[in-house]
């Protein structure tokens, strides 16, 4: 049951510089993801600055996102907390209002046991009805979702269906693929790893790239896997720099230093994030210049 096949965009939240959600430039945003080949959109997630909303800004931007996309693209809605009870509610709140499917990342902080993880995701899994993917990234939650835990939960819940894998580990990708038996699907959670963990058989990235390079992202997926395989790696070794540039800092702080560059008004960043440093900053516009963007500010 693959939500998607390709490129997924881990979608900013554009700001006003009052701090509140500008809607509009993130409906322009999601229009032109759309019109270049994103294959979907995934709202409310890290890069969406989700840990800064209230439950109601979250809730309101999911449905936003699903009003915007209106059916063209799956909308997977971030729906993770390190509270149970809260990730179910506003996994059942994303459902509501809209979203295709659910990405739920490992509990934060808590640091769960393998049993307590889970619990957890099987607790969410079962308080919905539409397909949820695993967020596996231990360098921002402190615990990795270790390949039998992930297969386990694969083939015990039904909507279990895929793992964002942002571990960094090719061995690790490769034995969930072993483990899962087929049974769920792995899209890479970082950019610079696109082609070696759809080579495995994985199904493609959830991806901040996507922002500055739609079209080249699902390329590189797509070419992929239609056999073209020098195609994709040229294009993924043609990216590295700007990808390199777009995790200088903690993101989304080059990303959205990034779109403003290329002439999208997405503001700043809420607190406790800040501003990209000027040095930082300026690899970060050579690197778009050279890979061929048009760099506006």
């Amino acid at each position: 049951m693959s939500i998607f096949t390709g490129a997924g965009v881990a979608l900013i939240t554009p700001m006003h510089e009052d701090g509140s959600i500008n809607y509009d430039e993130m409906e322009r945003i999601v229009n032109y993801q759309i019109e270049n080949g994103t294959d979907a959109i995934i709202v409310c997630g890290t890069t969406g600055e989700a840990s800064t909303m209230t439950h109601e800004e979250h809730i309101e931007t999911i449905k936003a996102c699903v009003e915007m996309t209106k059916k063209r693209i799956p909308v997977i809605a971030g729906t993770g907390s390190n509270c149970t009870d809260t990730a179910v509610y506003l996994s059942k709140e994303a459902q509501r209002v809209g979203a295709d499917g659910i990405l739920v990342v490992s509990p934060y902080y808590n640091k769960a046991t393998q049993n307590g993880l889970k619990k957890h995701f099987t607790a969410i899994a079962g308080s919905v009805d539409i397909p949820m993917i695993l967020y596996n990234i231990q360098g921002r939650t402190g615990v990795n979702i270790q390949p039998k835990t992930i297969a386990s939960l694969a083939k015990e819940v039904e909507n279990i269906v895929a793992v964002k894998e942002a571990s960094g580990d090719l061995s690790q990708v490769a034995n969930i693929i072993y483990e899962s038996e087929g049974r769920i699907d792995v899209y890479s959670g970082n950019d610079d790893q696109i082609v070696p963990i759809v080579a495995l058989g994985g199904k493609g990235v959830i991806s901040v790239l996507s922002h500055v390079a739609p079209k080249e992202t699902h390329d590189i997926v797509a070419k992929l896997m239609a056999g073209d395989v020098k195609g994709s790696q040229e294009l993924q070794i043609k990216l590295l720099p700007v990808i390199h540039a777009l995790f200088s800092e903690v993101n989304p702080i080059p990303v959205k230093a990034a779109m403003n560059m290329l002439g999208f008004n997405v503001g700043s960043l809420r607190m406790p994030l800040s501003e990209m440093e000027d040095a930082h900053k300026e690899v970060l516009r050579q690197a778009l210049k050279d890979a061929g963007f048009n760099v506006v500010a």
